[in-house]
């Protein structure tokens, strides 16, 4: 299954360092072809080797995608230098980043076969994206009304709400208040043979019928 690819916003490619090194090595280490990678993105090749190429530069969305096919985080995807792996994450390392309108904070420990962010999601921004990808995804509403659609229901939650879903069912997040919304948002790493990158463990083997 695919999913529609993202129209970028023009302050997308300012809020952001340049991440075609990383992806094209990134995908290199997983041993994914372009094509490959892309399917398992959610994205056409074309799109892919032009974000490797650094003639679009990925929204939020498309970085977390990205990641999960390459078994990383976002943080590496980004060139960051990864933290010791430390169980504790104090506010002051939380330095924001943004990227296609949405602004985010890591809040989990580097190195680990599970990312934790905080996000805040603009009313309007990355709405219509509708998203299909292997993994299990857990979101919790701190402010704000969030709209999230999966497969053919739309939830309205508010905070102190929270969602747990298999990323395979068709899925959408979009702010439904003017002033946007902010959530915790936890989502598995793919195993692919990139995985040690960030479990620091022994490569696993894709499992029977894996596209990888």
């Amino acid at each position: 299954m695919s999913t529609a690819e993202p129209v970028e916003p023009p302050q997308a490619a300012e809020a952001l360092p340049a991440v075609a090194p990383q992806l094209r090595e990134l995908r290199r280490r997983a041993s994914l072809t372009l094509e490959a990678a892309a399917r398992n993105a959610g994205l056409s090749p074309a799109h892919l080797s032009r974000l490797e190429t650094g003639q679009r530069q990925p929204s939020l969305p498309l970085l977390l995608a990205l990641a999960r096919t390459y078994g990383t985080t976002v943080s590496e995807l980004l060139g960051e230098t990864p933290a010791d792996r430390d169980a504790i994450v104090r506010a002051a390392d939380m330095e924001p980043t943004r990227a296609g309108g949405w602004t985010y904070w890591q809040a989990g420990a580097q190195a680990r076969g599970m990312q934790a962010l905080r996000v805040h999601v603009p009313h309007g921004a990355q709405g219509d994206i509708v998203r299909v990808h292997p993994g299990e995804e857990w979101l919790y509403v701190l402010k704000g009304r969030l709209r999230l659609r999966l497969g053919d229901t739309t939830y309205a939650l508010g905070p102190g709400d929270s969602a747990h879903f298999d990323s395979l069912t068709p899925h959408r997040i979009a702010a439904a208040d003017q002033l946007g919304t902010d959530l915790l948002f936890v989502h598995t790493l793919l195993q692919s043979p990139a995985t040690a990158l960030c479990i620091g463990g022994t490569p696993h083997s894709p499992t029977m019928g894996d596209p990888r």
